[in-house]
């Protein structure tokens, strides 16, 4: 059974004028097919709002809502924009969507620079929606939570930049750089943590022993925490034999501090136990059969400590630093425990009833534009609607350099492709997108320009203003889950996007829908190139769609972000947005 879908709906407005022709071909469209996913159990939402009178200095729009789910404790910031009354009315609210990692001040980067900022000055009362871990969305449980949490990331959004460009362009330090990359190790070091003295006598008599037995009971308890949370919770964000992989992984790290003792044999026969209890799946009594076991790796990895074996020195310090690395990666699994499937099947439903109910547009619709994986969501809704067999709540669509499917393109998102090894969702937990590309900024915008070729994945030369592309760069960018990561890999396989499941692709069912749709590509967008875009848009009836490249040889071009905030994107993107939505706000 599939969740109900709310409806989506953005526009974009401009000053200029447009010639008749040119609309009526937008109000036609021209073709192409796409067919898209299904969704898994129904979610019911229960969207309201808290109102602040007094929002945080990042968020520079006319009011800041945030949105509660029913089954999460998440809220979710919506920017939202006032029409000009110098404008004229609109019949339809609108609605902004951003790319993958990113949040709402890619829309409004400045007063002279601002996609929001222009759709609201055109009539449209417009709102952006930042999902889940993007932006100025928290985690909270009542108003004053939610207030002192966004001002604390507004806060935080605000250092981070003053930060980067304190720097003056020198490169970030050895401890900087540690705190950006700290979660993309390839495997957990084994080394002392911070702050523990390591010892280089084996044996020092009875008060060693002593001190041993107040850690054991913490390293007993640590490690049956991190064994059980590899039997039950672990099975919630990876597949059963996902899960086998990293547990084997585990016990490889601990596997590597025994490798040539005599007590490997022993750890051996322990680790057969451990993997038994785990493909078992016993319920009943499964956590003190784990303590057992834990308890009896702790003593081995005691008697090694006290052997005089000098390959063994320090081996509890390493064994506890090795415990200490696996759980921080675990946790951060934890924290950021969600995919695609939780924007299009909770978030963005959740946002669109809210806005329904705040705008209150006759015909129960909306506009949408999504920028990116914004784009990809308002495909994968149309999908469902078809599938469904339902008529689309959104009046019309606007994508900006988003696909369903990228195999035949060669887009460098497939650098991101060796992520899709369900194991290395254990490596890199997650991707914190916003600290690597705030920490390269300087190597790429001042000399030698190390980082340089970072800067055309987001814009074409001389396309962006170097202060806002600084202040995109800087500000625009948030950390992305393994999960959501995993997800969207499957656009580079066959048959394109799928759900989390892998029952449901999005490309199915697009050509079911019947809501107009204006899919614009950027000539030079090296993330997602016009054949990637065209891919999708050949599945769509011709009648509905319209598809537009913008930038031409010799002329200017268009890379990932310039259709929303390049220099000439006002003067050529906009219009036709404008006039495309125009047409289809009735």
């Amino acid at each position: 059974m599939l969740p109900k879908m709310s409806t989506m709906s953005m526009s974009m407005s401009m000053s200029l004028s447009f010639q008749s022709d040119m609309l009526s071909t937008l109000c036609k469209g021209s073709s192409t097919f796409c067919s898209l996913p299904r969704a898994t159990a129904p979610f019911r939402l229960r969207a309201f709002s808290t109102a602040f009178a007094d929002k945080p200095s990042v968020c520079t729009a006319d009011e800041l809502h945030y949105v509660s789910l029913s089954n999460s404790d998440w809220k979710l910031a919506l920017w939202r924009y006032h029409p000009s009354p110098l404008a004229p009315p609109r019949n339809h609210p609108l609605l902004l969507l951003s790319g993958v990692g990113t949040n709402a001040v890619g829309y409004d980067l400045s007063p002279e620079s601002s996609f929001a900022r222009y759709m609201s000055g055109q009539g449209f009362e417009t709102w952006i929606l930042e999902v889940r871990g993007a932006g100025l969305s928290i985690q909270g449980s009542n108003s004053k939570d939610i207030e002192q949490s966004a001002n604390a990331m507004s806060e935080k959004m605000k250092a981070a930049s003053e930060s980067a460009i304190a720097t003056n362009g020198a490169v970030a330090s050895n401890k900087e750089l540690n705190n950006v990359s700290f979660c993309a190790v390839s495997e957990p070091e084994i080394s002392a943590p911070n702050g523990v003295e390591t010892e280089n006598v084996a044996i020092q008599g009875d008060l060693t022993r002593l001190g041993t037995v107040w850690d054991e009971s913490k390293l007993v308890a640590r490690l049956t925490e991190t064994l059980m949370f590899l039997s039950e919770r672990v099975s919630g964000f990876l597949s059963e034999s996902q899960s086998r992989v990293m547990f084997t992984k585990f016990l490889d790290q601990i596997s590597k501090l025994l490798v040539d003792s005599p007590l490997y044999e022993q750890f051996n026969e322990v680790r057969g136990k451990l993997s038994t209890l785990f493909e078992t799946k016993q319920n009943t009594g499964i956590t003190s059969q784990i303590t057992d076991l834990s308890q009896k790796l702790v003593n081995i990895i005691e008697e090694g400590q006290l052997s005089v074996s000098p390959p063994l020195f320090d081996l509890q310090a390493r064994f506890t630093s090795t415990i200490e690395d696996f759980q921080k990666q675990l946790d951060l699994m934890v924290k950021y425990d969600w995919d695609f499937d939780h924007y299009l099947e909770e978030d963005v439903p959740a946002a669109i009833e809210y806005i329904m109910k705040q705008s209150m547009p006759k015909d129960g619709k909306l506009l949408a534009i999504g920028h990116s994986m914004g784009g990809i969501l308002l495909y994968s809704m149309l999908s469902r609607f078809g599938f469904e067999g339902k008529e689309s709540n959104l009046a019309a669509v606007v994508t900006l350099a988003s696909s369903l499917d990228y195999t035949s393109s060669k887009s460098t998102l497939k650098l991101l492709l060796p992520l899709a090894d369900p194991a290395q969702a254990l490596n890199v937990p997650v991707v914190p997108l916003g600290a690597m590309l705030a920490a390269a900024y300087p190597l790429s915008s001042r000399p030698p320009y190390v980082f340089s070729w970072l800067n055309t994945l987001i814009s074409a030369e001389d396309m962006m203003d170097p202060d806002l592309l600084k202040r995109l760069v800087l500000n625009n960018f948030c950390t992305i889950p393994a999960k959501l990561v995993l997800q969207l890999t499957t656009a580079f396989r066959e048959r394109g996007l799928c759900n989390r499941n892998g029952t449901f692709f999005y490309k199915d069912h697009l050509h079911k829908s019947n809501t107009p749709i204006l899919a614009i590509a950027g000539d030079q967008d090296l993330i997602c190139p016009p054949e990637a875009v065209e891919e999708t848009v050949k599945l769509i009836p011709e009648h509905l769609v319209t598809y537009k490249v913008f930038g031409e040889p010799g002329g200017s071009h268009y890379a990932h972000y310039d259709l929303v905030g390049g220099r000439l994107a006002v003067e050529q993107v906009y219009p036709c947005i404008i006039e495309f939505l125009s047409c289809h706000d009735k």
